[in-house]
């Protein structure tokens, strides 16, 4: 795995020597950030990005790349949460990042580094987690007013998700099923 694009482009990112954590390809990856820089106005600049789920740390570090301020990471897998540090510390981002353990299906009322203007909710596949996850932090205030949301989960999962959330269009990649959400406006 590696950086696909920005300021950190081609640099390698530490991975899982087993199926625990499920990191999102550099394909796929490749394409959500194409999704995000051309059909939503490119929101990465400036951006302060909330990684639920975050394992690697992939998504959130693409992003920085690319040119968000800020990165929150949660997970609470000890392996995802080392090769995130190891991750951080491999690119020197530590500065603009912060590393949550906690169950990011009980994310608790809003902390001082929110809200987020973008979020990636990459759970483990078919346990229900994302919408419970996007619930918790929307519910906890932490998305800024339309903050934009890149969920994905299996193409075989339903979903029970906030009803203030609207989704935007849903995109199929194979057993991968990618919803790009939005939030309210206040």
């Amino acid at each position: 795995m590696r950086i696909i694009g920005g300021r950190f482009k081609g640099r390698g990112l530490k991975t899982p020597s087993d199926h625990t954590v499920r990191p999102t390809s550099d394909r796929l990856r490749e394409t959500l950030f194409n999704i995000l820089a051309h059909a939503y106005d490119d929101p990465m600049p400036d951006a302060r990005v909330l990684d639920l789920f975050a394992g690697t740390g992939a998504l959130g570090l693409e992003a920085l790349s690319r040119g968000a301020s800020f990165a929150q990471f949660v997970d609470d897998s000890a392996q995802g949460r080392g090769l995130l540090r190891a991750n951080i510390e491999n690119l020197g981002v530590a500065a603009q990042t912060k590393v949550f353990r906690r169950d990011a299906t009980r994310m608790g009322q809003v902390h001082p580094h929110a809200p987020f203007h973008l979020i990636f909710c990459d759970p483990p596949y078919n346990q229900g987690l994302g919408d419970k996850a996007l619930t918790s932090a929307f519910e906890g205030g932490w998305f800024a007013p339309k903050a934009l949301i890149v969920f994905e989960e299996s193409s075989k999962a339903e979903h029970q998700l906030p009803s203030a959330l609207t989704l935007l269009e849903t995109r199929d990649f194979g057993e991968t099923h990618v919803m790009f959400l939005q939030a309210p406006d206040a």
